[in-house]
């Protein structure tokens, strides 16, 4: 878990390079005192050196607070943020002031990873940087205490609301919620649109022409073509997800009825069973082939055989093992935490954890005995063998290659869990026939598939409001464009120009960067390819674990020890033998089902 959290907090003075350079090198632009290349490489030892001394201290106290909420503790990490974040927020707007200075190749990937690693840069105007402080606290705060109120009274949490819209079919109950919920991020508007006027005045004294194209420089290649990368993708992906978007709305309208769901427009983004229309896997029941499936019961074969919650993170581990990774040190047993302690208020939300960025590795879970648990489990070893990996590199090349090898190195390991895996643990007696794949592979789809263009248009948005093209005015309806335009979905009721639908999803006003998430959707398929071929494996895509493969395991470490030390493209050339990302594996994963929406879709009418 990266522990450095980068908050929107006041900076009023820049580091200083102590020891190698007196600080007035680093005081302003204009200083009269020439920096050079060994200022420089000195100044990333300085950082280095402070950073690591508040690193391990402030991960523990995020993991106390994580796992046992209380006034104290939270007192405790909250002092922590604060002292990383601005330290952290110093060190990078003292890196802008090397942006002429020649140095070589590794210090000028270190500084620019620095510079970069801000998502909103605080003004050096000290009022400047609290007010981008004060608005980021604001927006949060309105974020998590957010809730609807009924006409009646009662109030529902974000939680409860999401819980009944994966299992209500009331179109109206679902209507009311959706709406509801978008009532609480309204009053955001005007502190964000603030927010970005004074964060593009911040990324400007770091070099960078605006916000916008801070956040899209993360991405080792010129920020002006990175979302042209990213359409070519989406490029590959669509005609596969029109067919599934397709399918969907005409067994949605079916259900509900053609006034509901028209099958010439976008589908209504309350129908799809999340608040957000982003996955939909919620409505399997709705759209899940005809024909009877004989899906394996996880769960239940993991209670008739006496599962407990450390049964299902050694059989995880196992899995690694078998790839040829070293077994997790005997203080991830001790110190993870796998169940909810008694008596006391924990986040329950799974993470991986790398403590002292060495081998103090965890995870934290609130572990139920099911299938899906057992799924996320193999998840989160995998971000914490990937943390393992890169240990030994510089402090700023701990990390993914770029931002999203972290998860899609997760979810990759999750695509081996097959029938043919769970044959082997004993779990099931024998392999369903591939007459049952459709129905495993709709359900796969309903998740990953129907993500990816959501996944891409949230920083499709940001990156021209960061960039100041779009004014406030026009923030709600550049919103549902994009999401008619990718996904298909359409608000269920007209939008109101004030309103700030983009608020209601949390990585807005917290502003963490969405584009890692469509990334991931992405890699997983690309990565489990290259393994399954590495491994020798002759099933379908879909049905291939690289299970028991050391072949690929040596792959795979070879790619995660790399981090971030080199761009993500020598990290992909590493493992794929190939240096650019694609999408095209999608297509072969889901053949079957492919040919299966084909043939439902025959007689539809398709697109919006």
């Amino acid at each position: 878990m990266q522990i450095i959290k980068q908050t929107l907090l006041s900076v009023a003075v820049l580091a200083a390079c102590v020891a190698c350079a007196p600080a007035n090198k680093l005081d302003t632009a204009t200083s009269a005192v020439t920096l050079t290349a060994a200022d420089a490489n000195e100044f990333l030892e300085q950082y280095a050196s402070e950073m690591e001394k508040i690193e391990t201290p402030a991960a523990h106290a995020s993991w106390a607070y994580a796992t046992y909420i209380n006034f104290d503790t939270g007192k405790v990490n909250a002092y922590f943020n604060e002292q990383t974040s601005v330290l952290s927020a110093r060190y990078a707007v003292a890196a802008a002031k090397f942006n002429d200075i020649e140095v070589g190749a590794d210090t000028r990937r270190q500084l620019e990873l620095l510079k970069a690693s801000l998502e909103i840069a605080p003004p050096a105007d000290p009022a400047k940087a609290e007010r981008l402080a004060a608005i980021g606290s604001q927006m949060t705060s309105i974020y998590g205490a957010g809730e609807y109120c009924r006409e009646d009274g009662t109030c529902l949490s974000l939680v409860q609301m999401s819980a009944e819209m994966a299992t209500s079919r009331d179109p109206e109950l679902l209507q009311e919620y959706w709406q509801g919920w978008r009532e609480i991020s309204k009053p955001m508007k005007d502190v964000y649109a603030e927010q970005v006027l004074i964060a593009n005045e911040g990324a400007k004294e770091l070099g960078f022409v605006n916000t916008s194209e801070l956040w899209r420089a993360k991405y080792d290649m010129p920020a002006a073509e990175f979302p042209k990368e990213l359409d070519r993708l989406w490029g590959q992906v669509k005609p596969f997800y029109a067919a599934l978007q397709c399918h969907v709305r005409a067994e949605l309208s079916e259900h509900y009825g053609e006034e509901t769901v028209p099958l010439d427009q976008p589908i209504p983004a309350h129908l799809l069973g999340n608040m957000w229309a982003q996955s939909w896997g919620n409505i399997y029941d709705i759209v899940k082939p005809e024909q009877e499936m004989n899906v394996p019961d996880v769960t239940k074969a993991m209670a008739d055989q006496g599962y407990d919650e450390i049964r299902m993170v050694k059989e995880a581990e196992a899995f690694f093992s078998s790839l040829g990774f070293t077994s997790l040190p005997e203080t991830f047993w001790e110190r993870s935490m796998f169940q909810k302690p008694p008596g006391r208020d924990v986040q329950c939300h799974a993470s991986a954890w790398n403590i002292d960025s060495k081998e103090d590795l965890r995870i934290k879970m609130c572990i139920q005995i099911t299938g899906e648990e057992f799924n996320v489990i193999h998840h989160e070893l995998g971000h914490n063998y990937y943390q393992r990996a890169y240990k030994d590199l510089p402090i700023l090349y701990r990390g993914s290659a770029n931002s999203g090898f972290h998860e899609a190195i997760g979810d990759t390991i999750a695509l081996s869990m097959t029938p043919t895996y769970l044959k082997g643990l004993g779990l099931i007696d024998d392999i369903p026939d591939a007459s049952n794949d459709i129905g495993m592979l709709l359900k796969v789809a309903l998740d990953k598939i129907a993500f990816i263009p959501f996944g891409l248009m949230v920083d499709q948005w940001r990156w021209q409001v960061l960039a100041g093209d779009i004014t406030p005015d026009k923030y709600n309806e550049l919103w549902w464009e994009l999401r008619e335009t990718y996904q298909g979905v359409a608000a269920p009721v007209s939008r109101d120009a004030d309103a700030f639908d983009p608020g209601a999803k949390y990585h807005v006003p917290a502003n963490v960067s969405y584009t890692r998430y469509f990334l991931a959707h992405i890699l997983q398929f690309q990565f489990h390819k290259a393994l399954c071929d590495i491994a020798g494996s002759e099933e379908p895509l879909h049905r291939c674990s690289i299970v028991g493969s050391k072949e690929a395991g040596t792959a795979l470490n070879d790619m995660l020890e790399m981090g971030k030390s080199q761009p993500w493209q020598e990290a992909m050339q590493t493992m794929t033998g190939g240096r650019d990302m694609d999408a095209s594996t999608i297509e072969a994963y889901f053949a079957p089902l492919k040919v299966w929406l084909d043939e439902q879709n025959a007689d539809r009418q398709c697109g919006w």
